[in-house]
């Protein structure tokens, strides 16, 4: 049975890909270019359905749709529209190349993949970036990073997670006294212990790992990981924790901290919003407005503007104010 998706975009019924594609053209051809017409369009059809009006864009007019949104539009606009055009298998492998290409790293993006994407995902992104990139995504990971920060990416990239199942409550409890043991307990911190657990046992398992630590301890998990690590894998670990607890409500959080204050960080908003917009967008607009009191959708008209803000509004879909 299908999996029930909880996105905000769905397949365009009576979708039609040449009308799409003669559409676009004419919204970019001659003088100015139609920037609604654009938005429009690619905000409300499939990725897959996006993939055939390229084919069809090419087919009818020689031209490449892509290059043509790259020279047509401009700044963080530019940017959603050419992230929508991206196959869905390929853009994983993308933002982790872009996030260790070149000089300085991106661990913000680094910690959110590898931390919330499933073992199947994760092989599917190992794939991918050996197919397009002719490299190992595990020797990328390891040459531009580097401690134990590293070493808890080494252990996800492998994507060897316990499949859920049945719960061993002994076990439970063991890892819950080797993290007590490891941390609170100890002068300065058993690392290797968190990296070990953190990844390699099932959702399900931790989830009841962390309840039982919270009995034993007094603290919450995360309390520990904030006292006891710092930097890079701190921000790691409490990703995993966080992605263990519910996975739309660490995006939720992501989103919310990406708009907070002054500035905008719109790489993460573009990556979220788009990378997660036919998967589970519905349950982080829902988390969202569970645990900031405000919506998602509220929040985005407030800290964004122009063509850039409604493509983004279309793409969340509806208002949960």
């Amino acid at each position: 049975m299908a999996k029930l998706s909880r996105g905000t975009v769905k397949d365009f019924a009576g979708f039609d890909a040449r009308t799409d594609a003669e559409a676009l053209r004419k919204a970019m051809k001659g003088l100015g270019t139609d920037e609604e017409a654009v938005l429009k369009i690619l905000t409300s059809r499939s990725n897959a359905q996006r993939q055939q009006i390229a084919a069809a864009f090419k087919t009818l007019f020689g031209r490449d749709l892509v290059d043509d949104l790259k020279s047509e539009l401009t700044g963080k606009f530019e940017t959603l529209m050419v992230a929508l055009m991206r196959p869905a298998r390929l853009f994983d492998a993308h933002e982790l190349k872009h996030a260790i290409k070149g000089a300085g790293t991106n661990e913000k993006v680094l910690t959110e993949i590898l931390a919330s994407r499933t073992s199947a995902e994760l092989r599917n992104v190992k794939q991918v970036y050996l197919e397009e990139y002719e490299a190992n995504l595990e020797d990328h990971v390891t040459g531009d990073t580097t401690g134990y920060y590293q070493r808890m990416l080494v252990v996800l990239v492998q994507a060897n997670r316990d499949p859920d199942g049945r719960i061993d409550e002994g076990l439970v409890e063991q890892d819950a006294q080797v993290l007590f043991k490891a941390g609170e307990l100890k002068w300065g911190t058993d690392e290797e212990k968190f990296i070990t657990i953190l990844g390699t046992r099932s959702v399900c398992h931790l989830r009841k790992v962390f309840d039982k630590y919270m009995t034993i301890s007094g603290f919450q998990i995360e309390e520990t990981i904030d006292r006891e690590t710092s930097g890079d894998l701190e921000k790691l670990l409490l990703a995993i924790v966080k992605c263990v607890r519910s996975v739309p409500a660490y995006f939720a959080e992501s989103l919310f901290y990406a708009m907070k204050g002054t500035g905008t960080d719109d790489d993460t908003l573009i990556r979220i919003m788009v990378s997660r917009s036919e998967i589970d967008l519905l349950d982080i607009r829902r988390e969202f407005r569970k645990n900031f009191a405000k919506s998602l959708h509220h929040m985005i008209q407030k800290d964004t503007s122009g063509d850039f803000r409604k493509a983004l509004l279309l793409l969340c879909g509806g208002d949960d104010e």
